[in-house]
């Protein structure tokens, strides 16, 4: 239950579903809870995903698991 608002998994299951030249990969659950903090439409227009309930509590969560994932993610980004 607490990952399914995670906005990590959130918004890299939403990149997952679109083209290579709209996903935006790396720390994107920081971005979409940041985007979230500072009602930031157009950010969250970009990230196409829905932000968590709770996006300052998720926010060092999401901080972790993006840093956890920065490896995959990056190499996501350069090799496709």
């Amino acid at each position: 239950m607490w990952l399914s608002g995670c906005a990590t998994f959130k918004s890299l299951d939403v990149a997952a579903h679109l083209p290579l030249y709209e996903r935006t990969l790396i720390y994107s659950g920081t971005r979409l809870d940041w985007a979230a903090i500072t009602k930031n439409d157009a950010a969250l227009s970009k990230l196409k995903a829905a932000p968590p309930s709770f996006p300052l509590v998720d926010l060092p969560l999401s901080f972790a698991l993006d840093s956890i994932f920065s490896p995959l993610t990056v190499s996501a980004e350069i090799f496709h």
